[in-house]
């Protein structure tokens, strides 16, 4: 009569066991599903600066309808109505079909506040000009219509005064930076991110300018953006 009581005894210690096993995972899984996610790492600008292919630029064939845009992106709002609403610092009023009305924005590069989002332009950061002379024009439409309606990444595009918007035109960082000084050490730090996301050479005028513009900076840490 022995023998039994020690199986039952055993598969009591398993059940038990397993029972515990069961209620760890349980709560690791809870634990894991409840932290909160990593942070995102942080590199120096000079460390994103050196990581960028340097190449000479290849303007020919570009057209600005080779990068798809506006494009719808969610509830009947295209790219730039995306962006003019997130922007905004306070409003704006949307009417039907996502219709941006009056609100208040800044424009960062030349320090204007604006009340009319029909004096905004919506800048792409690195030019579409900029981006098909650095690569851009060996990618599939797909990718170059990511790249110009490119949301997902808030560096990539920005609401700013339409003058100011033409005054940079397709130029790179080493022929333009924007006339609000206090701006420049960001806008050279998102220039520099922007090209690593989309892997986007430059050129040697390019980055003897920024090696330039961010050790004046203090060479800033920036998050580095997930690669597109």
């Amino acid at each position: 009569m022995g023998a039994p009581s020690s199986t039952v005894t055993n598969h009591s210690t398993v059940i038990r066991l397993c029972a515990c096993g069961a209620a760890l995972a349980l709560a690791v899984a809870t634990m894991l599903m409840s932290a909160p996610a990593a942070q995102a790492k942080k590199r120096s600008a000079s460390y994103l600066l050196k990581a960028l292919r340097v190449a000479a630029e290849n303007p020919s064939g570009y057209n600005r309808l080779l990068f798809p845009h506006w494009v719808t992106i969610k509830d009947g709002c295209d790219t730039r109505e995306v962006v003019l609403i997130r922007q905004a610092k306070s409003g704006p009023a949307v009417g039907a079909g996502c219709r941006v009305g009056a609100g208040r924005w800044f424009s960062p590069f030349d320090g204007v506040t604006v009340r009319n989002p029909s004096l905004l332009d919506i800048d792409h950061l690195v030019a579409l000009s900029e981006a098909w002379a650095s690569g851009a024009r060996s990618w599939t439409t797909d990718r170059r219509r990511a790249f110009a309606n490119d949301v997902s990444y808030r560096r990539s595009l920005i609401a700013v005064t339409a003058s100011s918007n033409r005054s940079k035109g397709d130029q790179d960082p080493a022929q333009w930076l924007p006339p609000r000084t206090s701006y420049r050490c960001t806008y050279v730090s998102e220039w520099i991110a922007v090209k690593y996301r989309w892997r986007l050479s430059i050129d040697t005028n390019e980055r003897s300018a920024l090696t330039v513009l961010v050790q004046g900076c203090g060479n800033p840490r920036i998050t580095v953006p997930k690669r597109a």
